[in-house]
């Protein structure tokens, strides 16, 4: 037992208690923009702008042109649990403001080097105090604007523990440009700027909608993939408002959503359930981006829940998620004219029939389903899964004429004219799959799945030594990225010029781009370049050799190429499957899914009672 512990319950000094606030309040750099905006912007400032260096380790500064301080304030504002947000137990319940437990500015002056500069625009001068460590050092008179300015410098300098748990500098800065983004989004009415190392990335001018703050923020491509949301009853207590990403102008990589409760960027479950409810699902089971607003009475929401205050609660679940499904049904219901074609009652029986390329499908007895896209089970046994082994049983095998004799079955040879000799091409259903009849059964090939293998293969399995083919642009393009994908991609710009991009920086989270791999010259480069970075985002670091990165890029073009697969004809079906053979793994795509159904003869026939 420690010497010094005798046992009896003791008051903790000041300094330790400070310091275990600051454990809650302030976990990185991204913390303490997170507080030193939320007080600027209650204190009503309508110019905000954020300075940080070294992703926030030797500097964040965070200046506004709210109301000011006192010199009696701001020497109170250091104390724990001072505070002019409220002022009993009971103001608690009603909470309408950003911050309101005086936590965050002691707790972050007792692991800092901390400077507060205020003044009231009332006031002649304004006051500057100096706080070491949680130590007050020097108070004074001061010039300055009205407003606040605060500087946090080496944070974390007497916490060394707590230091080394901070990551890399760019992963620390994209935290911080993601707190940034969010109440930027939350507040367009409010300037906002910020610099990082000296260099200015974001000047937001105070928006009349948040529609411009958006376009601002993201680019006019991913405001035009978004969705306005209003809640039907403009008079309702719970309303709904924002954006929600449109389900036919899907964007691949973006998956970004930003909730806010009464303006403060939180989560909740319910919110959660509502979204996954209300959104048609989708291949991938892909979430969609998203910027909503709920606003209802204080008194129905708690914000106290955690220190960071990241997540709240309702007093009325249901109600919250009746008014968000609502919203989000009104938004996704289609207009008139684009109102689906009805579907073909039960009882009609399907036209006949012309040809084998009209050959119709019932969704109820499907002989090889789509691969996990249909909404209920098949009532028969899922076909199954084409395997490596399977091209062993169906290649043609010469009867022997005596049983000694038998020649096993061997793998298809690749050949320059037909490197699979076992198919022959049937059809191309309405949805886009191609059929192959071989000896024994019928294969169902998923042709985006077959892309999607051939491209990779094409990109992370090229010769040694030959270049990837490069397009190069007409019109180089300029791409803006969100701040957290576009700090991914700034790490990845050595390896995507070995995958045959050509892209440079071109100012705030912004790239030209002046070439792309040949393979993928019809995409967007704005799409491929938010994709890699997203699917970079979902790696595990520990894996982050070249390697790997080339694999995951070559992976993230692929599934952007196969996205633009249409119906294909005979000569095209053909092709593309000699080019899948030609793969060195066939059978599934990068993602791990199956990339052909085998369904034998012998399955059909038990199916249709003809055994």
């Amino acid at each position: 037992m420690n010497p010094e512990r005798d046992g009896h319950v003791h008051v903790l000094p000041l300094h330790v208690a400070n310091k275990i606030a600051a454990g809650e309040v302030v976990e990185r750099p991204a913390s303490v923009v997170k507080e030193l905006v939320e007080n600027a912007l209650d204190a009503g400032a309508k110019d905000v702008r954020i300075a940080i260096a070294a992703g926030g380790r030797k500097l964040v500064s965070v200046q506004d042109d709210g109301c000011g301080m006192t010199r009696e304030d701001a020497l109170l504002s250091l104390e724990r649990q001072a505070t002019s947000k409220i002022l009993d137990v009971d103001d608690i319940e009603r909470i309408d403001t950003l911050g309101f437990r005086g936590e965050a500015v002691p707790s972050i002056a007792s692991v800092s080097r901390f400077t507060l500069t205020t003044r009231r625009a009332d006031a002649d001068e304004g006051t500057q105090l100096v706080v070491n460590a949680g130590a007050l050092d020097d108070v004074r008179a001061a010039g300055c604007p009205p407003g606040t300015r605060v500087e946090v410098r080496d944070l974390f300098c007497n916490v060394p523990a707590r230091r080394k748990f901070l990551h890399s500098t760019a992963t620390e800065e994209s935290h911080v440009k993601a707190v940034f983004t969010a109440h930027a989004l939350a507040h367009p009415r409010v300037g906002f700027a910020l610099s990082v190392d000296g260099r200015e990335l974001y000047r937001l001018p105070p928006a009349e909608k948040l529609a411009d703050r958006v376009r601002d923020l993201f680019g006019p491509d991913f405001l035009s993939a978004l969705l306005a949301v209003e809640t039907p009853d403009a008079e309702a207590a719970i309303r709904v408002t924002g954006f929600l990403e449109r389900p036919n102008r899907a964007l691949p990589s973006r998956r970004d959503q930003y909730i806010f409760v009464n303006g403060r960027p939180a989560t909740a479950p319910s919110i959660a359930y509502a979204l996954r409810e209300a959104y048609p699902r989708r291949q991938g089971d892909a979430r969609p981006a998203a910027i909503l607003f709920l606003t209802l009475p204080p008194g129905q929401v708690d914000v106290n829940v955690h220190p960071t205050k990241r997540e709240v609660r309702f007093r009325d679940n249901g109600a919250v998620k009746r008014a968000f499904l609502d919203a989000l049904e009104a938004a996704l219901k289609p207009a008139p004219a684009e109102s689906p074609v009805p579907a073909r009652p039960a009882d009609t029986p399907p036209p006949p029939a012309q040809g084998l390329g009209a050959i119709e499908t019932r969704p109820a007895d499907p002989v090889a389903p789509p691969l996990a896209d249909a909404a209920t089970p098949s009532p028969v046994p899922p076909a199954r899964v084409f395997t490596a082994t399977d091209a062993y049983r169906l290649r043609p095998v010469t009867p022997a004429p005596q049983p000694a004799q038998i020649e096993f079955a061997v793998s298809p040879v690749s050949t320059a004219s037909k490197p699979w000799a076992w198919f022959h091409y049937l059809a191309t259903t309405e949805t886009g799959y191609v059929l192959l009849e071989t000896d024994t059964g019928v294969v169902t090939v998923n042709p985006r799945a077959a892309r999607e293998r051939i491209v990779f293969e094409r990109l992370a399995h090229a010769p040694a030594g030959v270049p990837i083919v490069a397009q190069t642009l007409l019109i180089p393009d300029v791409v803006q990225l969100p701040p957290a994908e576009a700090t991914r991609l700034r790490s990845l710009l050595e390896v995507v010029d070995r995958m045959g991009f050509k892209i440079e920086e071109f100012g705030r989270d912004t790239f030209k781009v002046d070439a792309v791999p040949q393979i993928a010259a019809n995409l967007s480069p704005a799409e491929l370049l938010t994709t890699i970075a997203h699917d970079c985002a979902e790696g595990s670091p520990r894996r982050a050799n070249v390697r790997w990165r080339e694999e995951l890029i070559a992976r993230s073009v692929a599934r952007s190429c196969a996205g633009a697969w249409d119906k294909s004809t005979k000569e095209t079906a053909v092709q593309l499957v000699e080019e899948l053979a030609a793969c060195r793994m066939p059978y599934v795509c990068p993602r791990g899914k199956p990339i052909m159904i085998f369904t034998s003869t012998r399955e059909l026939n038990r199916k249709f009672g003809r055994e």
